[in-house]
C-alpha cells in the first residue's frame, strides 16, 4: 500500500512540476513579449523603445508587473460581481490550459493524447466564453459591443482555422502534434508547407491570417478599437485583472505561433537531415537544436505579429467578416478538396 502511494505521489508530484514550469517559462515568455514588442515597434518608427529601467530597457517587464500589482481593484457598482471575477480567470485558464499538448521536442510534452491538434482547436475556442461573461457581466456598453465583435470575429475565423489545419491532417494521417512533426523529418522539404503532392501553402496563409484575427491582433482588433470602443471589452478592467486578460492574448499568440510552427514549418526538425550534433558524432545533444529550431520558428511567427502591428491599418469590421466568410473560408475548403484527392491518389508509404 505504501509503494502504491509513493508511487503515485511521485506520479502526480513529476506532473505538477511540469505544469508549474511550463506556465512560469509562459509567463516570463509574455512578459518580454511586451518589450520585444515596444521595441520592434519603436525601431520600425525610428524611435528607441523603452530604455530606461534596467541595462537597455530589459528590466522594464519587472517594472510593469510591479505596477499592475500596485493598481486598485476597481468594481463597477452596477457590475454583475461573480461573473466580473471569473472572466478574466476563465480566459487565462483556458489560455494555459491548451499549453499541455504542445511539444517542444520529442518527447519534451506535458500530454502526448492523440487528439492534440482537436484539443488545442477546442481550448482556444473556450476562451471567447470569458470574454462574453466580460460583456455581460461589466454592464457597460464598451465591452459589450466589444465582446459581441470578438464573438462575431472568433467563430468567422476560427472555422477557416480549422479547416486550414484539416488539410494538414490529411496529410499526416493523424492528430497527434509528435506524429505530424515526426512525418516532416529529413529536410524542409517534407515541412507540409512544401512538401508534394500536396504542399499546404494555401493552408498556412489562410491558417496565419485567421491566427491574427483570432487573438484580435492588428488589423483585426476591433473588440478592442480604442478610437472607437476605449479598450473594448476588458474597458472597466485595471490592476491584475487587466494582466489577466492581457497575459490571455500574449499566451494564445505564442499558442497560434507554436501550432503553425508544428504543423507547417516542421515543428522541432531542422531545415537539411539530420542535426549538426548527429554529425559531431554527439547525437546526445540533438534535443539542444530541436529546442532552439523549434524557438526560431516561433519567435519568427511572432516577429510577424509586431511588424502587422507596426505596419497595417485597422479594418472595417464590414471588411472583417466579409473577408472572412467570402475569401478565407472559401479557399480553406478549396484546399480540403485539393489535398484529399491529392491524399487518395498518392496515399502515404
Amino acid at each position: 500500500m505504501m509503494e502504491f502511494l509513493l508511487t503515485h505521489f511521485w506520479l502526480v508530484g513529476s506532473i505538477v512540476l511540469k505544469i508549474a514550469v511550463i506556465v512560469l517559462v509562459l509567463i516570463l515568455c509574455v512578459a518580454y513579449l511586451t518589450f520585444l514588442e515596444r521595441k520592434v515597434i519603436g525601431y520600425i518608427q525610428n524611435r528607441i523603445g523603452p530604455n530606461r529601467i534596467g541595462p537597455r530597457g530589459l528590466l522594464q517587464p519587472f517594472a510593469d508587473v510591479f505596477k499592475l500589482l500596485q493598481k486598485e481593484l476597481i468594481m463597477p457598482t452596477v457590475a454583475n460581481k461573480v461573473l466580473f471575477v471569473i472572466a478574466p480567470i476563465i480566459s487565462l485558464a483556458t489560455a494555459l490550459a491548451a499549453w499541455a499538448v504542445i511539444p517542444f521536442d520529442q518527447g519534451v510534452v506535458l500530454a502526448n493524447i492523440n487528439a492534440g491538434v482537436l484539443y488545442t482547436l477546442s481550448l482556444s475556442s473556450l476562451g471567447i466564453y470569458g470574454v462574453l461573461m466580460v460583456g455581460w457581466a461589466a454592464n457597460s456598453k464598451y465591452a459589450l459591443f466589444g465582446a459581441l465583435r470578438a464573438a462575431a470575429q472568433s467563430i468567422s475565423y476560427e472555422i477557416a482555422m480549422g479547416f486550414a489545419l484539416v488539410g494538414v491532417m490529411m496529410a499526416a494521417g493523424s492528430l497527434n502534434f509528435q506524429e505530424i512533426v515526426n512525418a516532416q523529418q529529413g529536410g524542409f522539404w517534407h515541412w507540409y508547407v512544401f512538401a508534394l503532392p500536396a504542399p499546404q501553402i494555401f493552408a498556412f496563409v489562410v491558417y496565419v491570417i485567421s491566427a491574427v484575427a483570432e487573438t484580435n491582433r492588428v488589423p483585426f482588433d476591433l473588440p478592442e478599437a480604442e478610437s472607437e470602443l476605449v479598450a473594448g471589452f476588458f474597458t472597466e478592467y485595471s490592476g491584475m485583472r487587466f494582466a489577466f486578460f492581457f497575459i490571455a492574448e500574449y499566451a494564445n499568440m505564442v499558442l497560434v505561433s507554436c501550432v503553425a510552427a508544428a504543423l507547417f514549418l516542421g515543428g522541432w526538425t531542422s531545415p537539411w537531415p539530420g542535426t549538426i550534433p548527429e554529425y559531431l558524432g554527439m547525437p546526445q545533444l540533438a534535443w539542444v537544436e530541436g529546442i532552439f529550431m523549434f524557438t526560431v520558428k516561433v519567435y519568427t511567427f511572432l516577429f510577424l505579429f509586431f511588424w502587422l502591428r507596426a505596419t497595417l491599418p485597422r479594418l472595417r469590421y464590414d471588411q472583417l467578416m466579409k473577408f472572412g466568410w467570402k475569401v478565407m473560408l472559401p479557399i480553406a475548403l478549396g484546399n480540403i478538396v485539393v489535398t484529399s484527392i491529392a491524399v487518395y491518389l498518392f496515399p502515404r508509404g
